[in-house]
């Protein structure tokens, strides 16, 4: 914490950079799970989830305090930004690898740390939901051009941030309550979970009225100058009228994740369905239409448990004598460093935040080098298809290097749509260093 960014968690930094790539295009491929069965086997679940810990509490405890240090004027707020996007970075590649009900069991006893972090994360973005706080991309105003702040600036850039961090621990949590067990299948428990997992779900967060908050204010979606904008795929579009009613996969995860916590025997066996819970839960029924439920036919039984629930007192919740666990990677990192916030973020201006102009250099260039088009094609599963026929190719454009073609003959037919934007990325300068010396 007190040294968040040494040359050795650079090194990590970098590196899970790479497994979210390779992650993201492995997924686009369907061939994710070999990524998966590695990070299970050697054991780096848990590894993950206390870097997205410590990173959390760095990003609330100390960072605020840099940004109101008023002699810390950074010649570049690039570090900074390092560590704020290390965060969103984890949390992403967890995202892509929960799918797989083995890495919820590899979690152990971190993963009561992870269902905290997303409690977090969609208490604030409900919250501020209900107050009308419409969260988009940050954006600066013509004000903060006029004097510009690069820690203003990188401010609003960490808010934008947060909200998609957000949705990621969304999609993290559907898949967590995937575990518990399932009435559809009442004779398979496959539930991974520790025993004191669902325990906080249900009582100590509350997570099914949480949802339904979710639910009901839609932190997603928005009106704007009278049209509807929705967010997907990491940007707000606008909505046509004929699709208002059509569910978004942010929408799903929600409505999934409130089929696992209620229509399980298990979970309703521990959930206290008092008057509160009661009132809350049914204002699910107002949308539970029709159109609604053709897109997720499942909402048929969250219908009935609705109606019934509606109608009938249900049995106070069975007490079971059950010792909680405590997360403990959140209470060991505030134990350590309560009271020395103001110390670690004036030590970091000293040793981390203020390198010199030629180490920013060598920083730019490895970023630069791990957002290579080499190494994005070096962590692709398949190899590269030949831009004019589709055929697995073997040599590219001597030029730019960017393009892909299984003979010359292709080459030279695919060179009268090619050469504007080869000729373009030919004169681009090649790496950080070309670009300095241009300047």
């Amino acid at each position: 914490m007190s040294c968040c960014l040494p040359c050795r968690w650079l090194r990590q930094q970098e590196s899970v950079e790479k497994l979210n790539m390779h992650a993201i295009l492995s997924a686009s491929a369907g061939q994710e799970q070999l990524l998966t069965e590695l990070l299970v086997t050697y054991a780096k679940i848990p590894v993950l989830i206390g870097a997205l810990i410590c990173v959390e509490i760095w990003k609330h405890k100390v960072f605020p305090v840099l940004c109101q240090l008023k002699d810390f004027e950074p010649r570049s707020t690039f570090p900074i930004y390092v560590v704020l996007r290390h965060e969103a970075c984890i949390i992403n590649l967890l995202e892509t690898v929960f799918f797989y009900k083995e890495v919820c069991g590899s979690a152990e006893d971190s993963i009561l740390d992870l269902i905290d972090y997303c409690h977090r994360k969609l208490a604030l973005l409900a919250a501020q939901s209900a107050k009308g706080q419409t969260v988009t991309p940050a954006q600066l105003c013509p004000e903060d051009l006029a004097s510009p702040s690069s820690m203003q600036e990188l401010q609003k850039q960490a808010e934008a941030m947060e909200f998609e961090i957000a949705l990621k621990a969304l999609s993290v949590l559907r898949f967590i309550t995937d575990q518990v067990e399932s009435t559809i299948h009442p004779f398979c428990r496959v539930c991974s979970l520790p025993l004191s997992a669902l325990t906080r779900m249900l009582s100590t967060h509350n997570l099914p009225c949480l949802l339904v908050e979710l639910v009901e204010h839609c932190p997603w979606s928005c009106w704007e100058a009278g049209k509807l904008k929705k967010f997907e795929n990491g940007v707000w579009h606008n909505v046509p009228p004929e699709d208002h009613v059509k569910m978004t996969k942010l929408d799903g995860q929600v409505w999934i994740a409130l089929l696992n916590l209620l229509l399980s025997p298990e979970c309703q066996r521990k959930y206290h369905f008092d008057g509160f819970n009661r009132s809350q839960l049914l204002k699910l029924r107002v949308f539970l239409t029709d159109v609604l439920v053709d897109q997720l036919p499942n909402l048929v039984e969250m219908q009935r448990f609705l109606s019934h629930l509606a109608v009938t007192e249900p049995a106070p919740p069975k007490k079971d004598l059950v010792l909680e666990q405590v997360p403990f990677i959140w209470y060991h990192i505030l134990k350590k460093n309560t009271g020395k916030w103001k110390a670690i973020a004036k030590h970091q201006v000293k040793h981390v935040f203020s390198p010199t102009e030629e180490e920013l250099k060598l920083q730019a260039r490895r970023w630069a080098e791990t957002y290579s088009l080499d190494m994005m094609e070096a962590l692709a599963p398949d190899k590269p298809r030949c831009r004019m026929c589709g055929t697995e190719a073997a040599k590219q454009c001597f030029l730019c290097q960017n393009e892909w073609y299984c003979s010359w003959a292709c080459e030279v037919q695919h060179w009268q749509k090619h050469k504007i934007a080869c000729n373009l990325m030919a004169g681009a300068p090649a790496s950080v260093h070309d670009l300095q010396e241009k300047q």
